[in-house]
């Protein structure tokens, strides 16, 4: 019995997110009926963690154990000769029997894009939240220095989610404003602004929660100080409203 574990990027906006959904098109099920073509077993692949629906992944990371011969370099290449072109497994490897692609993680890197011109580009459009109101960034940033540390996120949490713990440890977060991105070998210009969140782990919605807070704090909506009472409350009612899926990217998992 081998466990393979996998690099994954996708780009979420035809699918229901990570994890497998009756009926609903996800990147989970997708990559599990590759496997199955494959190898002729039905196959459960774990990964680092569950991406919603719309969101992205420049590195997330999955595993699954089975009984093939093939190597992990032959299982790369059957998979991306059989995934859609919007999935792609960038490697693959051999993993401990013991590594699980979620609790051996040591903390993950999300980002999440602005736009805050107009018009917006046709080419970046789907991988940007277009807010059309100014924003104040130097007041994000000064928000932002607020949720570094260790808290309990619960106000930032859906609040359907159910977890033994909403305690997590952000261990940096940036706001940059960028002229432009790169694309092609053409820099598309613009008001950008990342938001850049380092942490040993996320709550679901928590970046998305996050992101629609500040943006509220760059509008003046909310006050920069009143993060904190925010953090207090534990209460979702409190924070801001929660951006869209498909500006959020999951950049990179540690081990």
């Amino acid at each position: 019995m081998k466990h393979i574990l996998l690099s994954i990027q996708y780009d979420g906006t035809n699918y229901l997110g990570w994890q497998r959904q009756p009926n609903a098109l996800t990147i989970q099920g997708v990559v599990e009926e590759a496997i199955e073509r494959i190898t002729g077993t039905a196959t459960t692949v774990a990964a680092s963690g569950r991406t919603d629906s719309g969101v992205h992944a420049l590195g997330q990371t999955a595993s699954f154990f089975t009984e093939s011969r093939l190597t992990p370099n032959i299982f790369q290449k059957a998979l991306n000769a059989l995934l859609p072109y919007d999935i792609r497994v960038i490697s693959a490897e051999l993993a401990a029997a013991d590594f699980h692609c979620r609790f051996s993680a040591t903390r993950k890197r999300y980002f999440y894009v602005i736009y805050n011109d107009s018009p917006v580009s046709p080419f970046v459009y789907r991988y940007v939240w277009h807010v059309k109101h100014a924003l104040d960034v130097e007041a994000m940033q000064r928000a932002s220095e607020t949720l570094k540390g260790r808290h309990d996120f619960k106000s930032f949490c859906a609040a359907d989610t159910d977890v033994q713990s909403s305690v997590r440890e952000i261990f940096a977060i940036a706001i940059e404003p960028l002229p432009c991105i790169s694309f092609l070998d053409t820099m598309i210009t613009g008001k950008f602004i990342k938001l850049t969140i380092d942490a040993d782990g996320f709550l679901r919605h928590m970046v998305r929660n996050i992101t629609g807070t500040l943006v509220d704090v760059g509008r003046g909506k909310t006050d920069a100080s009143a993060i904190q009472q925010i953090l207090n409350a534990k209460d979702r009612k409190k924070a801001g409203v929660t951006a869209p899926g498909r500006g959020l990217f999951l950049d990179r998992v540690f081990y």
